[in-house]
């Protein structure tokens, strides 16, 4: 499983962040880890620099083999908040697909 991390002009994609957030990653979809090819992380301050409620952005988009794609966006106050509540929001739909799969 790949992962890749993208940010916009506004977000530093500091190595040390970047390391944090694959292994996170890694971690919490281990178990959807033969089902997933790609995973591509789209990090984003939706109002620039300024300061702002639920302003940053984190899309997460999942590549299944032998299956379209699947996002899930989140938005909150920090990036490790909107990470973890992209990263609640693709378990669940990976969930329900590969229970949808097994059941066949």
């Amino acid at each position: 499983m790949t992962i890749q991390i993208n940010t916009d002009k506004t977000i530093t994609g500091e190595k040390r962040s970047s390391d944090f957030f694959t292994a996170q990653i890694s971690k919490e979809l281990q178990r959807f880890e033969s089902h997933i090819s790609r995973i591509e992380v789209h990090l984003k301050d939706e109002n620039g620099k300024k300061d702002g409620f639920n302003d940053i952005s984190c899309l997460l988009e999942a590549r299944l083999e032998g299956r379209q794609p699947i996002a899930v966006t989140n938005q909150a106050n920090t990036i490790d908040l909107a990470v973890t509540g992209a990263i609640d929001k693709i378990k669940s739909a990976l969930d329900t697909i590969v229970g949808k799969i097994q059941k066949h």
